[in-house]
């Protein structure tokens, strides 16, 4: 199986939405989960934030995004973009929508 996927192996990867993308190339995607409590077994949903590597700033806000784990780039930067699952929905107005006098 290791011939298969070259020398670096299996990289993990994850799959969330991005939250901010307020940095330079540099995206926050928050990855959200569903786990059994230990204790009283309801289900939870549980969620965490990863910084990733976006050196085009192709993600936008909202996106689904999948990503994958790599050397560290920064102090917090661990992952980079692999590639975008779904776009966000773009909600776009215009001035005369608005009732706004130009």
């Amino acid at each position: 199986m290791a011939e298969l996927h070259g020398k670096q192996g299996l990289k993990n990867e994850k799959i969330g939405q991005v939250v901010s993308v307020k940095m330079q190339k540099t995206i926050v995607v928050e990855v959200s989960r569903r786990v059994p409590h230990a204790l009283y077994k309801r289900i939870i949903g549980k969620r965490k934030k990863f910084y990733a590597h976006d050196e085009e700033g192709r993600a936008k806000m909202g996106d689904m995004v999948r990503i994958i784990e790599c050397r560290p780039l920064s102090k917090l930067k661990r992952w980079r973009l692999a590639d975008i699952i779904r776009r966000a929905a773009q909600v776009g107005t215009q001035p005369e929508e608005l009732d706004v006098k130009v």
